[in-house]
């Protein structure tokens, strides 16, 4: 198909009808809204569900209640919207049924503020309610990949029947790219096994997160342990910049990621050995592939647009085997590529001690700044 001029937010939208979303369950909150005004025009013109909940706990247990009908559900939000779901996303994990939520995240804590933000990383990729579960976790660096992304989520979702999240932010929500929409899905006419759609002439089915016996509990969690283990083994997604002679490697991802793909290119153009791994599944993480990368990299720079949430992520696969830098912008700052091609300048000129400690490190030169 042709590509379009096309927002984020009005993308992920359209790829998820695309996709076969029957239903939609949300409530506004910037920088989301246009999503959610777009599927309310556009869901009942062809005849599926939208509903503008009362708020976003009541949302998420209506998407809850429509995912164990089989159907290809999904809300949206942002950070202080999302934090109210964390409850009925665990009710959703224990149930193990699939659905689809879309993080545009703003920065925070707290209400914060309206402008792009990283900070849902921790919360997003540790499965964030409560309970033994995680979630696939995917990072749009474009308004395609959102569009990819989100498509692919659905997929995902049902495959493995768990939560799927397209986490990206405030820029991706509200940039205007070129986009190419995929064709638009069959609705499925038959329903899953496990879904409750009545009993009449069978027998009947019960979907539910409450395991009285703490054997029973402990056999389900295995369950989903198990599940995990899967995806981990066959759905981990990355790209890779630069790397084959790289002696300092960027990770980053989403806008930060993209961000820093330009101020890669800017100082291999002043031959500085540099390259990025841009992560796509945060959740799961690709740690074998960063690993991989310490048999010949000097210096890992890890660039996000919080305090160092990633950062973790990257250390744990590292495994100090290699000296790892952190540079952060908070609180809804977007990097600028000079300020990250200034930090792989400084680490070329200086290469880091192994001993340091990364985010100690970024916090003294941000006190000194």
């Amino acid at each position: 198909m042709a590509r379009e001029l096309l927002k984020g937010n009005e993308a992920m939208a359209e790829a998820a009808v695309r996709a076969g979303l029957e239903a939609y369950f949300g409530y506004p909150i910037t920088p989301q809204t246009e999503l959610l005004e777009y599927l309310s025009r556009r869901m009942p013109e062809l005849g599926r569900a939208f509903v503008q909940a009362e708020s976003e706990i009541a949302a998420i247990n209506m998407v809850y209640g429509a995912a164990c009908t089989g159907a290809r559900v999904m809300t949206s939000s942002s950070g202080p919207g999302i934090s109210l779901m964390m409850e009925g996303l665990s009710y959703i994990a224990g149930t193990e049924v699939p659905c689809v939520v879309i993080d545009v995240m703003r920065g925070g804590p707290g209400l914060g503020n309206i402008a792009p933000s990283q900070g849902d990383y921790h919360q997003i990729t540790r499965g964030g309610g409560h309970g033994d579960y995680r979630v696939i976790a995917l990072a749009p660096a474009t308004v395609q990949e959102a569009i990819d992304l989100t498509v692919l989520a659905f997929d995902l979702a049902e495959k493995y029947r768990t939560i799927a999240v397209v986490l990206t932010d405030g820029s991706i929500g509200q940039m205007m790219e070129p986009a190419e929409l995929p064709p638009m899905r069959e609705i499925p006419r038959t329903r899953p096994d496990w879904a409750v759609t009545g009993a009449q002439g069978r027998p009947r089915r019960v979907l539910s997160s409450i395991y009285l016996n703490p054997y029973e509990e402990e056999k389900t969690n295995r369950r989903l342990l198990e599940r995990w283990r899967q995806i981990q083994a066959n759905e981990v997604r990355y790209r890779e910049y630069y790397l084959d002679d790289a002696e300092i490697v960027v990770v980053g991802f989403g806008i930060a990621g993209r961000v820093a793909l330009s101020a890669v290119r800017a100082a291999r153009a002043e031959g500085i050995r540099v390259g990025l791994l841009r992560p796509i599944t945060l959740s799961p993480f690709p740690y074998t592939a960063i690993e991989a990368l310490c048999g010949r990299a000097q210096t890992f720079l890890v660039v996000e647009m919080n305090a160092g949430q990633m950062l973790d992520d990257v250390m744990l696969a590292v495994a100090r085997r290699v000296p790892v830098v952190f540079y952060g912008r908070m609180g809804g700052v977007v990097p600028f590529p000079d300020e990250i091609l200034e930090e792989i300048r400084r680490i070329a000129r200086q290469p880091p001690r192994l001993e340091e400690d990364p985010r100690e490190a970024w916090f003294q030169r941000m006190s000194l700044s």
